[in-house]
C-alpha cells in the first residue's frame, strides 16, 4: 500500500468521526459472546434496536447512541440482570476508547491524561459524551453525562463507570485510589455492595450526576507509561481530527474515501456503515451539498493519481490498483479524461 508524504499518508484524518447522536461501535465489544453465553441471539437483539450486526466486527464504525442505550436496557430486562452494563464492561477494557486510551497512557501526569479524555472523547468516540474534570482544594471529580436526553440509561452509565475506572487505574499508577463514585442510578441494596466491590470505593446513588471522586493531589501523579514523543504525535493527530470535525459532511466523506481507497475496500455501503447511516441517507446528505459519492471518489482519484505518478518507483499497474481500477487501461482512459493527457506523458513532464 502506498504511503503519502503527508501525515501518515493522508490529507485528512485516518478515519471518520461520529456524527450527532452516534458513538463508536467499540462499546459493543464482547457483546456477542456475552449474550450467547446466556442463550440469546445477539443478532436478533441488535436488529430489534436497529443496529447492524456487522458493526461488531468493526469497532471504528458507528451506531446510534439511543439504540445502544435501549439495547443495554433491554438486555438488563431480558437477562434479569440489573447490573448488565457493569458485567459487560468487566469483560471489556479501556481500549474501547480507542486512540484516546493510547494518548492518555502517554501523558506525563494524571491531570494531562484526564484532559485528553475530556478534550477528545466527544470528538472521536461520541459527540453525545460530556466529560469534565472538576478540581477543588482537596478533591477532584471526573464527571460525565450526555448532551441530549437518552431516557433511562442506567446500564450505559454502569458500563461507563467501569471502563473509566479501568482507565484511571491504568494511567494513575499503583497509588491511584478513588474516594467515591456517584451514579445517577438507583440500585438495590445487594447491587450496591456488588458495585462497590467491583469499583473498590464507596458508591453514592440517586445522584443527579455521574462522577468518580479522588484526592486532588493525585492529579500530579506521573503516568507510568508516559511517552512525550507519542503524546505529541497522537495529540497532534487528534487536534487535526478535532479541526476536521468542524468541516462539512461531504469533506468528512471525502476523508473516508481518501483513507480507504488505497486499501481496496472503498464503497458507498462501507462508507454509510462507517457513519452509522443508510446509503440513502448518505446520498441525501451529499446531495444537499451538491455532490455525490461517485463525484467525491473521482475527485480523490485525481488528487491521488498525481501524487502516485510522482513516485518513480511505482508502476502504472500499481497506481491503477491503488486507485481501485481493475486494470491499467481503465485508469489510463480515466486519467486522460481528467487531465487531457496520459499517465505516461504526465510522468514524463514531471521528469522534464
Amino acid at each position: 500500500m502506498p504511503v503519502d508524504p503527508i501525515f501518515f499518508g493522508i490529507e485528512g484524518p485516518l478515519d471518520g468521526t461520529p456524527g450527532e447522536g452516534q458513538l463508536r461501535a467499540a462499546n459493543l465489544r464482547g457483546f456477542s459472546d456475552y449474550t450467547r453465553r446466556r442463550d440469546a441471539d445477539p443478532r436478533r437483539i441488535l436488529e430489534r434496536h436497529g443496529i447492524d450486526m456487522r458493526a461488531l466486527s468493526d469497532p471504528d464504525s458507528y451506531v446510534g447512541a439511543q439504540a445502544l442505550v435501549d439495547t443495554f436496557e433491554y438486555c438488563s430486562e431480558l437477562f434479569a440482570d440489573p447490573l448488565f452494563g457493569m458485567h459487560l464492561a468487566q469483560e471489556q477494557d479501556a481500549e474501547v476508547f480507542g486512540c484516546i486510551t493510547a494518548l492518555a497512557r502517554s501523558a506525563s501526569d494524571l491531570r494531562t491524561a484526564i484532559g485528553a479524555l475530556t478534550d477528545y472523547l466527544p470528538i472521536v468516540h461520541s459527540p453525545e459524551a460530556a466529560p469534565e474534570l472538576l478540581e477543588g482544594e482537596n478533591g477532584a471529580e471526573l464527571r460525565w453525562g450526555v448532551v441530549h436526553d437518552l431516557g433511562v440509561n442506567d446500564q450505559a452509565n454502569l458500563q461507563a463507570v467501569v471502563l473509566q475506572m479501568k482507565l484511571l487505574r491504568q494511567i494513575g499508577g499503583a497509588h491511584f485510589q478513588p474516594r467515591y463514585v456517584e451514579l445517577a442510578v438507583a440500585p438495590r441494596g445487594d447491587d450496591v455492595t456488588e458495585i462497590e466491590r467491583a469499583l473498590g470505593c464507596q458508591l453514592r446513588t440517586r445522584s443527579h450526576i455521574n462522577a468518580i471522586g479522588f484526592a486532588a493531589s493525585q492529579l500530579d501523579n506521573p503516568v507510568p507509561s508516559a511517552n512525550r514523543l507519542l503524546y505529541r504525535l497522537l495529540g497532534g493527530y487528534l487536534d487535526r481530527v478535532k479541526a476536521a470535525n468542524r468541516i462539512s459532511f461531504a469533506q468528512r466523506v471525502r476523508d473516508y474515501v481518501r483513507g480507504d481507497l488505497p486499501k481496496g475496500n472503498c464503497s458507498i455501503e462501507r462508507c454509510a456503515e462507517k457513519f452509522g447511516i443508510s446509503v440513502r441517507t448518505l446520498q441525501g446528505r451529499l446531495a444537499e451539498e451538491d455532490t455525490s459519492f461517485s463525484a467525491l471518489i473521482e475527485d480523490v482519484r485525481i488528487t491521488l493519481a498525481k501524487v502516485y505518478l510522482q513516485r518513480p518507483d511505482s508502476t502504472l499497474d500499481q497506481v491503477a490498483e491503488w486507485l481501485g481500477y481493475g486494470e491499467q487501461t481503465s485508469f489510463g482512459r480515466a486519467f486522460k479524461r481528467w487531465t487531457g493527457t496520459t499517465p505516461q506523458k504526465f510522468r514524463q513532464s514531471l521528469l522534464g
